[in-house]
C-alpha cells in the first residue's frame, strides 16, 4: 500500500461520511423549529470565533438533495448525520413537529433510494432551549425527555433506520459546556457539569431502551470522544497527570457504558467538586446495557503536563481544575488548528478498547478528519495524506488486537459552522461557498471516490 491508498479492510467494512443537524441544516426559524441552546449561545457577543452562528450554515435544510447527490457521487456506503431536537419538539417535550419529521423522513427515503445506510445521532449537542430554561442536563428530567423524543423518532423512522447513536460526545456536552463555558450553554459549574455527564449516560441508557421498545432489529451504539492521554515528559508530575486527564476525558464515559461502573480514582479526583448526589442506584446498570456497537471519534493526542492548581490560565475558564495543561511537542506535526497528527493515537484508542474491555462491541470510527484554514480549493495533498495514515494506523491496530473494526465516516462532508470556531476552519471533502451555499468537491473528494470505486 502506498500512502495514497486505502488499506485493505475485511468485506462488509462500512465506508461513510458524517455531519450534525447545527452544523449544515441552517433553517433554524423555519417550519416549527425551536430554539437550541446554540442559537442562544451563538448570539453571545465573543461566545464564537467571529460571530457567526448555523443559523444558515451550508443551508443543508433547503439543499439537503444536493449533499446526498454528493454522497451518492462520493460512492459512500453510509451517512452519518444528526436529527435536530428542537426540530422535532420545538420546546424539547409536548407537541411534536410533523413538518420537522417530515424533512428528515424525506432524507432517509432519499438516502435509500440511492443504496445509502443511514447511521442516524439522535443527540449532536442542539438541545431546546425550552429544556435548559429548565435546568438542561444539569436534571434527570432532561434524560427522561430525551427517551420520549427518541421514541417519536424513532417509531417515525425506524422502519427504514437501522444503526441508531443515542449521543455524540458526551465528554463535550458536559465537560466543556457546562464545566469550561466554551460550548453551549456556555455555564462554568462543578457539580453542574459533572451531574450533566451523569444524565447524558442515563439519558443514553433511557434512548437505548426506547429504540429496542420502538422497533426490534435496531442496532444502538453511543459515540465517544477518545484521545489518548501521554505525559508531555518523563516526569512523575506529568504521569500523574496524564492518568487525571485520561480518566476526565476517557475512562468517566468508557468505564460506566462499556464496564458497568465509574473508574477507579473518580470519586477522590472531583471530592472537592460535587458530592456526586446525582447518582442513584440502577444507574449503572441501565447505562451499561449492552451495545451493539461502539462509535470512536478520534482526531489527537493529548500531551499532559502538571500544572500548579491554582495557576491562573486566561485561556482556560472552567470550574473543575485537575491540574493538567495539554502541550505541542517538538517535533510533532500540527494541524492548522494546532492539533497534533498522530495516527498512533487512533492504534493506541482501539487497541486500548480490546485490552480493558473483553466484551467490546463492534466499532466504528464515526470521526476522524482535518481542517484547514485555507479558503481555496487546493490540490488537498494534507487530508489525503491524513486519511490514509489514520486508516494505515486502524487498520494495524485490527491485526494487533482483537477490536472488530466494521467502518470509518470521515468528518466531514462538507465544509461547516464548526462550533465556537465559526467558519474559519474547513474540514469538508466539499468546499462550500458560505454566501452563495455553492458545493465544490475537493481533490480528496474525487481521489476518496476513485478508492472507493476500485473496491472488490
Amino acid at each position: 500500500m502506498t500512502m495514497s491508498e486505502l488499506p485493505e479492510v475485511p468485506s462488509g467494512f462500512v465506508w461513510g461520511a458524517a455531519t450534525a443537524a447545527y452544523q449544515i441544516e441552517g433553517g433554524v426559524a423555519e417550519d416549527g423549529r425551536g430554539a437550541s441552546i446554540w442559537d442562544t449561545f451563538t448570539a453571545r457577543p465573543g461566545a464564537v470565533a467571529d460571530g457567526t452562528s448555523g443559523a444558515v450554515a451550508c443551508d443543508s435544510y433547503h439543499r439537503w438533495r444536493d449533499d446526498v447527490d454528493l454522497l451518492a457521487g462520493l460512492g459512500v456506503d453510509a451517512y452519518r448525520f444528526s436529527i435536530a431536537w428542537p426540530r422535532v419538539i420545538a420546546a424539547g417535550e409536548g407537541e411534536v413537529n410533523k413538518a420537522g419529521l417530515d424533512y428528515y423522513d424525506r432524507l432517509v427515503d432519499a438516502l435509500a433510494e440511492r443504496g445509502i445506510r443511514p447511521f442516524v445521532t439522535l443527540y449532536h449537542w442542539d438541545l431546546p432551549q425550552a429544556l435548559e430554561d429548565s435546568g438542561g442536563w444539569r436534571n434527570r428530567a432532561t434524560a427522561e425527555r430525551f427517551a420520549d423524543y427518541t421514541t417519536v423518532v424513532a417509531e417515525r423512522l425506524g422502519d427504514r433506520v437501522r444503526d441508531w447513536i443515542t449521543l455524540n460526545e458526551p465528554y463535550v456536552s458536559s465537560m466543556v459546556g457546562y464545566g469550561e463555558g466554551r460550548h453551549a450553554p456556555g455555564a462554568t459549574e462543578g457539580h453542574g457539569a459533572l451531574a450533566a455527564a451523569h444524565h447524558l449516560l442515563v439519558g443514553h441508557g433511557l434512548s437505548a431502551a426506547a429504540l429496542r421498545a420502538a422497533h426490534s432489529g435496531v442496532r444502538v451504539g453511543i459515540t465517544l470522544n477518545l484521545s489518548p492521554a501521554v505525559p508531555a515528559t518523563d516526569s512523575p508530575a506529568d504521569h500523574a497527570a496524564a492518568a487525571r486527564m485520561d480518566l476526565m476525558l476517557n475512562r468517566q464515559f468508557t468505564d460506566p457504558v462499556l464496564g458497568g461502573g465509574y473508574p477507579d480514582g473518580y470519586d477522590e479526583l472531583y471530592a472537592g467538586v460535587s458530592d456526586l448526589s446525582f447518582r442513584r442506584d440502577g444507574d449503572l446498570a441501565l447505562i451499561g446495557a449492552p451495545l451493539d456497537f461502539l462509535g470512536v471519534n478520534y482526531y489527537y493526542r493529548i500531551h499532559a503536563a502538571a500544572v500548579p492548581h491554582d495557576e491562573p490560565d486566561p485561556a482556560r475558564r472552567t470550574a473543575i481544575d485537575i491540574g493538567v495543561r495539554s502541550v505541542t511537542r517538538e517535533g510533532v506535526p500540527v494541524t492548522d488548528l494546532g492539533w497534533p497528527i498522530e495516527p498512533r493515537g487512533l492504534y493506541d484508542t482501539l487497541t486500548g478498547l480490546a485490552d480493558r474491555f473483553p466484551n467490546l462491541p463492534p466499532v466504528y470510527v464515526t470521526e476522524n478528519g482535518v481542517a484547514q484554514l485555507r479558503e481555496g480549493l487546493d490540490a488537498d495533498p494534507d487530508r489525503i495524506r491524513f486519511i490514509t495514515e489514520h486508516l494505515a494506523a486502524a487498520a494495524r491496530a485490527t491485526a494487533d488486537s482483537p477490536v472488530d473494526l466494521r467502518g470509518y465516516f470521515y468528518w466531514s462532508l462538507l465544509d461547516n459552522f464548526e462550533w465556537a470556531r465559526g467558519y474559519g476552519p474547513r474540514f469538508g471533502l466539499v468546499h462550500v461557498d458560505y454566501p452563495t451555499g455553492e458545493r465544490t468537491p475537493r481533490a480528496s473528494y474525487h481521489w476518496l471516490r476513485e478508492q472507493l470505486a476500485g473496491r472488490s
